[in-house]
């Protein structure tokens, strides 16, 4: 590598959160996910089964990890998109391609783990994956209603 490579080196380091504009609704989103979720769960475990409760649980515990790892990709993108700005050919680190393919492998294994193993039923973990489009459409309606969109 020359020493002008040197320059297009990418910081991963994201915003703090005091200046992040974007905090606020991550932080609300992480804990909708895990309330609406987390009832979900107790609810499904006393209408149909504590195993189904459990599956509920495991995909919202999933829906969770989902969006703290894609938040923290786009994080790491919009850092290195700012640090190359100008830049005529902007370089993506190899790490992001990496965690944004991973992510999906995990939470793939992650079911067929909790499906064929522990028997979980596969609905309920699915369920409870759409904790986190129920915390997307919950927050939407905050930022609508309050007037923050």
């Amino acid at each position: 590598m020359s020493s002008g490579d040197s320059s297009k080196v990418t910081p991963t380091i994201s915003p703090s959160p005091e200046s992040d504009p974007h905090a606020p609704f991550s932080r609300r989103m992480q804990w909708l996910t895990v309330l609406l979720g987390g009832v979900g769960a107790v609810v499904a475990a006393f209408l149909k089964s504590p195993r189904f409760g459990i599956g509920v649980a495991v995909g919202t515990l999933l829906a969770w990890l989902n969006f703290r790892w894609l938040d923290r990709g786009l994080g790491v993108l919009i850092s290195a998109a700012v640090a190359q700005q100008g830049s005529p050919k902007p370089r993506v680190p190899l790490g992001v391609y990496v965690r944004f393919a991973g992510r999906y492998l995990l939470i793939g294994l992650a079911v067929y783990v909790s499906v064929v193993y522990f028997g979980v039923p596969l609905l309920a973990v699915l369920l409870g994956l759409l904790a986190l489009g129920a915390a997307a459409i919950t927050e939407g309606l905050y930022e609508l209603i309050s007037g923050n969109a």
